[in-house]
């Protein structure tokens, strides 16, 4: 079986070094497409991954919240490269959900965040 600490753990330092290094100031919406692409979307698709091809991985609740904590640390900095201050605290299942259903990290983060307003 596979094990995702290992991977959850580096999304989560990743996540907290682009929150450290967030610079409103110089931020764009290409900054917006990066934190999703290669923040968020990772973190939602290990989800998916875990969950599908007949496995269920079972994550640990550290593990959980850690996972979510990331994802939703890239929801805030692409909502602020929007000029939109943002407390995200949406679970990692609903965003999958959502992933699966859109099939791009884009609408599923303006789906959960508003941002931009439509």
């Amino acid at each position: 079986m596979a094990t995702y600490g290992p991977r959850i753990a580096a999304l989560e330092r990743r996540a907290e070094r682009d929150r450290e290094a967030f610079d409103p100031e110089a931020a764009t919406a290409d900054d917006a497409t990066v934190y999703l692409r290669e923040g968020a979307g990772q973190a939602i698709w290990l989800y998916v991954e875990a969950r599908t091809g007949g496995r269920l991985v079972a994550f640990s609740p550290a593990e959980l919240r850690a996972l979510e904590r990331a994802m939703n640390t890239w929801f805030e900095l692409y909502a602020r490269c929007h000029g939109v201050e943002l407390a995200a605290a949406f679970s990692i299942r609903q965003a999958a959900e959502l992933l699966l259903d859109t099939r791009n990290v884009l609408d599923t983060a303006q789906l959960l965040t508003h941002v931009p307003p439509r």
